[in-house]
């Protein structure tokens, strides 16, 4: 009685070759990509798709013939960790630059393709930080084909092709601060105090409800993050990207007359920001607002963003900690959070005291280097 096979299935076809197959960690049938002449021929190739499983070197044939865009179009579909913007993000750049690679087989994207087609990328006309985002999804992506078997290794190795150089942005005094609040629509001088010397994202102001700013505690509490798609006028609030970023933080003392003035003047039943037909703030109104000030008060270069930036700068002058400044603008990371958890919230309104002492001196230098607690 011939043995039974402990691996794999040969079948004999009418045509009397040999067809192979074998069940692969996945739980499904896979044939060999070719029928064999003899039996012995099949058995050959079961042997060695064994040994590629059991040394775990094995790779998924059949995945590995899909082309790339149709696996990163799935990848984007599936992951859990990839939020609104970041998507519409990867799907432009996928338009935009990575169209030569997208047809091809994911086992036929191999290094030497990758640099070609990045070093092609970066002699187009396309931006310098969408290739280099484009780039890290790609990289992103291939590093899913590897964990899945579909490919033996991420084939993009280019050293450093996916950090973008930050270029040094500038940081406001309090005079060009107060000159912005004057510059522009009443309606929206609160937002700019707030970006400035509260550290709040564009998204984070927008997505402030009435009941988040306290004006017997003096605080705001971070909650909600606006998302605004750019591809079609959906918005909606989410929650932070981390837990870091729902957060309260103590508004200086000199930013609290315009905040109760905007909350009489302009705020909404549910919404603190809201436009002027009472829907809430959009971010590009925002944006399109901070414009046309910036021109006014010439701080062309600045930028809503740099206003948060701003913040960081003069509460750092002000002596906060690099805990503090975690803590005040929503930083974080695993390690860092663990490191800085006793930044307490009596620290915060110290430093948004000392945030009003700058505002009113107008010189960090003649601010303590240090806040000292009491206590």
């Amino acid at each position: 009685m011939a043995k039974r096979r402990q691996f794999g299935k040969i079948r004999k076809l009418p045509s009397g070759r040999y067809q192979a197959s074998f069940i692969d960690p996945t739980g499904t049938r896979q044939n060999a990509p070719d029928t064999f002449a003899r039996s012995q021929d099949a058995s050959r190739w079961l042997a060695l798709v064994e040994a590629d499983l059991s040394r775990g070197t094995w790779l998924d044939d059949r995945a590995g013939s899909v082309s790339l865009g149709e696996y990163a179009r799935a990848v984007l579909r599936d992951s859990q960790t990839i939020g609104p913007r970041w998507r519409e993000t990867c799907e432009r750049n996928m338009r935009l630059h990575l169209a030569p690679l997208l047809e091809l087989p994911l086992r036929a994207v191999s290094p030497m393709r990758v640099r070609e087609w990045h070093a092609a990328a970066l002699r187009g006309k396309g931006g310098k930080t969408s290739i280099s985002q484009t780039y890290r999804f790609l990289r992103m992506v291939m590093n899913t084909a590897a964990r899945e078997n579909v490919i033996a290794r991420n084939p993009c190795q280019i050293k450093g092709a996916g950090a973008v150089k930050s270029v040094e942005r500038p940081v406001a005094s309090p005079a060009q601060i107060i000159a912005l609040v004057e510059a522009i629509n009443p309606r929206y001088r609160t937002a700019v105090l707030i970006a400035a010397w509260c550290g709040l994202r564009r998204g984070e102001i927008a997505g402030l409800l009435t009941v988040d700013v306290d004006l017997t505690t003096h605080k705001i509490t971070v909650r909600k993050n606006r998302i605004e798609l750019l591809s079609s006028k959906v918005a909606f609030d989410d929650d932070p990207k981390t837990e870091a970023g729902k957060r309260t933080v103590t508004i200086p003392p000199h930013v609290m007359p315009i905040v109760r003035l905007h909350l009489e003047e302009y705020a909404g039943k549910e919404r603190f920001f809201v436009s002027r037909d009472g829907s809430p703030l959009r971010g590009n109104t925002l944006y399109q607002a901070f414009v046309r000030a910036r021109k006014k008060v010439g701080l062309e270069e600045m930028t809503v963003h740099d206003l948060r930036h701003t913040g960081q700068t003069l509460a750092a002058q002000a002596g906060a900690t690099m805990a503090d400044l975690m803590n005040r603008l929503g930083h974080a990371s695993m390690a860092a959070a663990k490191r800085y958890l006793h930044s307490v919230d009596g620290r915060d309104a110290e430093i948004a005291k000392a945030l009003s002492d700058l505002a009113a001196h107008g010189d960090a230098a003649r601010l303590p280097k240090r806040i000292v607690m009491g206590g």
